[in-house]
């Protein structure tokens, strides 16, 4: 079917209503026959009503003859939804409900007075865009509520044209959109989307017989069939990627329509602000966009950095930006730096922000370049009924899954990979499982892990049905089941990983696979087998102990100086080893230092060596200078500089602080989990200074979007805490984590 076929279908409709109107016997004015919704728009589908209004003056009687109206048109076989309304009852029922607005707003003239249908036309559009800071919230609440109950047209099992996030209906409220003249899409491709869906469609309703919007799984061949297409594969992946890129239009536009709208709210104009982000971005009326001061040719990492950024802020990464980002930014090597792949983690651990950012990164073909794996699965549909979405967004649902467990697992990053991998074999053929685990080798080393990790990795997909498939068909007590799953598992870090990956795997395929029954069968069968791997922590003060010290400075060992810096710039950012007479304390006002100059700690290690307190962090930021940093030393050593803003703030997930009694005889171990931040550890530190005690060895990292920091604590000239004392130091520094910024 054609657009062509569908205005001859209108044309004959019109002709019948035209004809049906020209025989009552009504005045030549006041009165008008106008068609709204689709076939206002001309786009009759081969089994759809004829959506049809006769509209008069107020003034004007109709009621001795309108009933006659109708007959002539059922008499040819139409399915006619008719309304009479006088002229003022069309604009009050538009006032009063926005879905008779938006139908509205396509009304085309049929027969009788066109002074009317003008006039109405006129006054509807006028009245839409007077109103249209005042109604689109009620607009978009509908909108999103029809998304929630249908799904998206992309994803879904059982795709609707229509309703479905991506569908005609969508495609609509798009092109009313444009209408307010707030924002604007770009019409070419919206247009062509738009008629494909409707080509679709058409075909759909002649291969049903009737009015249908549902693609039913039969249907997929017939319609292959219909459209001259290979396969059901292939016109899956038509219709899926139509109403992707339709559903992406849509979400980005209501972004910017709030956006514009907030901003007049604010300043009452409509001129945009950049709001400088990090060095090459800045943020534009909701959006994250390049700031014209770096150039993308002079940076690999910039789209990951934009990325994450922005899916972190649950702001939308500008398709214009980010097409330019993909054109001109240098390709990343062969085995990406760490930076990248912490950037990458922090993408996929964002939470609800990532599905957006996700989307645009797709349409600009980012994924060709950063994960080309990925058209594997790209609008894959699923073999198994449980799923509720095609593979890939099943994929990235499971991202956002895990992204609320990374507090139970000591390697989030190791997680989230794995999170976006798990599925990635189904794009072979056989054991998804097996063709996973065997192309995760080769994206995990590409992601600079080395070999362990990758390891690690590998068995997670390899084994990411295991728990549940053993939970729910073994007997959790048979030592033999145990022994097969620990021996397949390997390690008590895997089976922990696991156990999250399976929660987030069943999340995200439906919400109904993951019940608490199901929930205790997995974490009891994990404890089991947990004890039958039964390894015992490793003190990681002991991975420093060989390291080398830094010699003294005279300065400092004259006592001309409170602290010696050095600094070594590299190529992602520099090593600050910092040396100062050891105390309570010290360690709260280096962190300190650091977060007044904006440099992101990536990893941390201190110890003591005598008399001195030593540390060696690993930042983000190549500029430091030696000098300002021990001035800002001075002025924090000695309470003149203005710590307040450095303690609290805003964490998605709750933190975790937990006292580790096992992990050392000679000092409490306090491990603190809470998501990456500026300001943290000077607010954990400084928590436990306020107590004081001593950090004996501290040993920080940032996997992704969350800080992993254990701390080694002593009582003053003593040994490790009593029970007491650590209780009191974990609850102090949770308190302070918890608490709201200042």
């Amino acid at each position: 079917m054609t657009a062509e076929q569908r205005a001859v279908r209108t044309e004959r409709a019109d002709e019948a209503c035209r004809a049906a109107y020209g025989r009552i016997p009504g005045p030549e004015t006041g009165v008008a026959l106008v068609a709204v919704g689709g076939y206002g728009r001309g786009e009759l589908a081969p089994y759809s009503d004829l959506d049809v209004v006769l509209v008069h003056d107020d003034g004007v009687d109709i009621s001795a003859w309108a009933g006659e109206l109708w007959y002539p048109l059922w008499d040819a076989g139409f399915k006619v939804d008719h309304a009479v309304r006088t002229f003022s009852e069309m604009i009050a029922a538009a006032e009063d409900d926005a879905r008779v607005a938006l139908g509205l707003l396509d009304l085309r003239h049929l027969a009788g007075d066109p002074h009317v249908t003008l006039r109405l036309r006129t006054t509807m559009l006028a009245g839409w865009r007077r109103a249209a800071r005042q109604r689109l919230g009620d607009v978009h609440a509908l909108v999103n509520r029809r998304h929630e109950l249908v799904g998206e047209l992309a994803h879904v099992a059982v795709p609707d044209l229509k309703e479905a996030a991506g569908g005609l209906r969508d495609a609509g409220v798009l092109r009313a959109l444009v209408a307010t003249w707030l924002v604007d899409v770009p019409h070419v491709d919206l247009e062509r989307r738009r008629l494909a869906l409707l080509d679709v469609r058409d075909e759909l309703h002649q291969i049903t017989g009737r009015a249908c919007d549902r693609i039913a799984p039969e249907s997929w061949t017939p319609l292959a069939q219909a459209l001259g297409m290979p396969d059901a594969e292939a016109v899956q992946r038509h219709v899926r990627g139509n109403g992707r890129r339709l559903a992406h239009l849509s979400r980005l536009t209501w972004r910017r329509v709030d956006a514009v709208l907030a901003t007049q709210a604010r300043r009452g104009g409509r001129r945009p602000q950049l709001v400088p982000l990090v060095p090459g971005l800045a943020i534009s009326s909701g959006e994250v966009v390049l700031d014209g001061k770096v150039a993308p040719a002079e940076d690999s990492l910039l789209l990951l950095r934009a990325a994450a950024e922005a899916a972190e802020r649950d702001l939308v990464l500008s398709p214009v930006s980010a097409a330019r980002m993909v054109a001109e930014c240098p390709p990343l090597p062969e085995i990406w730096p760490g930076e990248a792949r912490e950037l990458l983690v922090r993408l996929l651990a964002s939470g609800h922000g990532l599905l957006g950012v996700w989307e645009t990164l797709e349409e600009t073909r980012a994924m060709d370049s950063l994960l080309p794996e990925w058209e594997l699965i790209r609008l894959l549909p699923h073999a198994s009924a449980i799923h509720r979405f095609t593979v890939d967004r099943h994929v990235v649902e499971t991202c956002l899954e895990a992204s609320r467990l990374i507090r139970k697992v000591a390697r989030p990053d190791l997680l989230m990979v794995a999170a976006l991998l798990h599925d990635i074999g189904k794009g072979e053929v056989g054991d998804h499982s097996i063709a996973g685990e065997r192309l995760s080798w080769a994206v995990s080393r590409r992601l600079g892990f080395n070999e362990h990790d990758q390891a690690v990795i590998a068995r997670l997909i390899r084994w990411h049905l295991l728990l549940a498939e053993t939970a729910t068909t073994r007997d959790p007590d048979d030592p033999v089941t145990l022994e097969d799953v620990a021996s397949k598992v390997g390690s008590s870090l895997v089976l922990s990983l696991l156990v999250s990956l399976t929660e987030a795997d069943a999340l995200a395929a439906s919400p109904k696979a993951w019940s608490a029954w199901r929930s205790q069968l997995v974490v009891g069968l994990a404890a089991r087998v947990d004890a039958v791997l039964a390894t015992g922590p490793e003190e990681p003060e002991e991975t420093w102990a060989e390291e080398p010290d830094p010699a003294v400075s005279d300065d400092l060992a004259a006592g001309r100086a409170q602290v010696q810096f050095e600094v070594a710039a590299h190529g992602t950012g520099a090593t600050v080893t910092v040396m100062a007479a050891d105390r309570v304390g010290l360690l709260a006002d280096v962190s300190a230092v650091l977060a007044l100059q904006k440099a992101r700690v990536r990893g941390a290690r201190a110890w003591s060596r005598g008399a001195w307190g030593v540390s060696v962090w690993e930042t983000g930021s190549e500029s430091l200078d030696p000098g300002l940093l021990r001035t800002r030393f001075d002025l924090v050593a000695s309470g003149q500089a203005d710590l307040g803003r450095l303690r609290g703030g805003s964490d998605a997930l709750d933190p975790t602080v937990q006292v580790r009694p096992e992990a050392s005889r000679r000092a409490t171990v306090l491990e603190v989990r809470a998501g990456d931040r500026p300001g943290l550890l000077h607010t954990v530190l400084s928590a436990v200074a306020e107590l004081d005690m001593t950090v004996r060895s501290a040993h920080v990292d940032t996997l992704g979007p969350q800080a992993v920091d254990v701390f080694y604590l002593c009582e003053v000239g003593a040994g490790a805490l009593s029970d007491e004392r650590a209780a009191e130091a974990a609850h102090v520094v949770r308190g302070a984590l918890a608490g709201p910024p200042r």
